[in-house]
């Protein structure tokens, strides 16, 4: 083997690796206009753009950000999915990115009541989404009311600490207090919500099992896998250029980028050093982990994937504030042909094997070292023409 083929590997392998660990997420290396929109806007900020600064530091699939905004009706935001920004292979129903949309539409929420303003919301106004893809109707139209009776809701104080941790977790299960607040943050909601922790090692071994065959599955598949490859950011002049996607900036990976040596074009073979270096980091991050937690509804209409992303964020944020870190697990929900047998097996570990019932949201959750936000596009990037700033 030459030294070419060597560093290939070895390039492989870390840049593989860094996918599935905190390499993920950015920390203070990051260029710091990837980052900006993680500073609180100004007050003085017209409060339509103040909420949606916040709502857009929401979590959603591959960080891409397929949020549109349309500010042409006075105090209200018409959201619509940005069509240029879709997961065909890994998501092919669009069902994740309508729950990130709803993501969207709580943080927007939570920070419009921190302003002493009441969210009226009107859910797909001109008509849902058929079942397979999304179009170009709004999501939601958003009317802002000022009402003295608004309460804030303590969760709006996690909205710039929320963050996405992948990595290994620490062994210490997470208290019974710390679940209880997790729960409670989205009764209202029509999602049951579910938590499995040690202590229960049969279901604990079965929910790792799924976990690990549904990603290695993804890894296998050529096009999921490019899917993922074709939003890696590598170095600090990608990761500016874009802020979305999966953000890589490590001294080693800017190298081996820089040399050709990692091919973002080709999917990795199945029995390559690279694949298995994934499957060895990410099968050693579900050993970590001391807790699964779940969200599933009984239907699974546009408007249900929406009030399930509300809950997502609720939880997420009820999560950082008892110190907890969540990691979704995507893969096995995932409505593409290969990964059927994982789709029904965790459906029916999770008690939604009924016909219409889904499991919109399955998570890693426990403690975690802190990390670094995700790179944002900022508010300018998400208005639609005539409605940005000169």
């Amino acid at each position: 083997m030459n030294r070419r083929q060597m560093l290939r590997i070895a390039g492989g392998g870390f840049i593989a690796a860094a996918t599935v660990t905190s390499l993920t997420g950015c920390d203070s290396s990051l260029p710091p206009e990837a980052i900006a929109a993680w500073n609180p806007p100004a007050d003085s900020l017209e409060i339509r753009r103040w909420v949606l600064s916040h709502a857009l530091l929401a979590p959603h699939a591959h960080n891409l950000q397929s949020w549109l905004v349309d500010l042409d009706t006075p105090d209200t935001i018409v959201l619509r999915m940005d069509m240029s920004r879709l997961l065909p292979e890994t998501d092919p129903l669009s069902r994740q990115l309508v729950i990130s949309q709803g993501t969207f539409i709580e943080v927007l929420d939570l920070a419009a009541r921190q302003r002493g303003y009441r969210t009226e919301v009107t859910m797909f106004p001109e008509g849902e989404y058929s079942a397979q893809a999304p179009d170009t109707r709004p999501t939601a139209r958003i009317r802002l009311v000022r009402d003295a009776q608004v309460q804030p809701d303590p969760l709006f104080a996690q909205v710039f600490l929320r963050h996405t941790h992948k990595g290994v977790y620490e062994t210490r299960t997470p208290d019974a207090a710390a679940l209880q607040a997790v729960r409670d943050s989205v009764k209202g909601l029509p999602v049951t919500l579910g938590l499995v922790t040690r202590g229960e090692e049969a279901a604990m071994a079965r929910h790792a099992q799924i976990a690990m065959d549904a990603w290695r599955t993804e890894l296998v598949t050529p096009r999921t896998l490019l899917e993922s490859y074709h939003v890696l950011r590598i170095g600090p002049k990608e990761i500016a250029q874009h802020r979305d996607g999966i953000s890589l900036n490590s001294p080693m990976v800017r190298a081996l980028n820089a040399l050709g040596l990692f091919d973002r074009t080709k999917a990795s073979a199945p029995d390559s050093s690279e694949i298995k270096g994934q499957l060895e980091r990410f099968n050693a991050a579900i050993a970590s982990t001391p807790a699964y937690f779940w969200l599933s509804t009984e239907r699974n209409d546009r408007i249900t994937q929406l009030l399930a992303g509300r809950a997502y964020v609720r939880a997420q944020l009820a999560a950082t504030a008892q110190g907890l870190s969540m990691h979704p697990l995507s893969q096995a929900l995932q409505e593409y042909p290969e990964q059927k047998p994982h789709y029904q097996a965790v459906h029916q570990l999770l008690g939604a094997a009924e016909r219409g019932h889904t499991v919109q949201m399955w998570t890693r959750l426990g403690h975690a070292p802190a990390i670094g936000p995700a790179p944002r596009r900022g508010l300018e990037a998400h208005l639609v023409k005539g409605n940005r700033s000169a």
